[in-house]
């Protein structure tokens, strides 16, 4: 594999990695704005289920108890879906997770052999010029020795 061809996957590795954590904070956004839509309803229906008891003790008619009960059945209902939303946007943060993962680990396998390359380049210039100080001081040494009489 060439440098350039490894620069373009690495460049690519980044670019998925990158969109993948865009994901990623987009659904733990959702999930947070699912989980604060929760709460809030779950707050309502408590204030609502205390108004329900001071109605009761108050005092009330059959036809408001019926309504009060009615529209606490639908706010249990809604809860229940709410909760199933929340679960589901949780498993959609984990996939995004573990999607941005798996192309981190990638980035990463590229950035290593990128790395490795790197070394093994460096490594073959010292020894380039390891040979060719060699080479100068065998040819000084040979020099010195030929100029020497004997």
């Amino acid at each position: 594999m060439s440098h350039s061809q490894l620069e373009m996957l690495t460049g690519l590795a980044k670019d998925a990695r990158d969109q993948a954590g865009q994901l990623l904070a987009h659904e733990r956004q959702t999930e947070q704005q699912t989980a604060a839509q929760l709460q809030s309803l779950s707050q309502y229906r408590t204030e609502y289920a205390e108004r329900l008891q001071k109605a009761m003790r108050e005092g009330i008619d059959p036809a408001t108890m019926y309504n009060y009960q009615q529209f606490l059945a639908s706010l249990d209902a809604a809860l229940s879906r709410a909760r199933q939303a929340l679960i589901a946007q949780q498993q959609r943060v984990q996939q995004s997770q573990q999607h941005w993962q798996q192309e981190q680990r990638k980035l990463s396998s590229y950035d290593t052999l990128a790395t490795r390359r790197l070394s093994e380049e460096h490594r073959r210039l010292e020894r380039h010029e390891q040979k060719t100080n060699d080479d100068l001081v065998t040819s000084r040494l040979a020099r010195q020795h030929n100029e020497k009489p004997h």
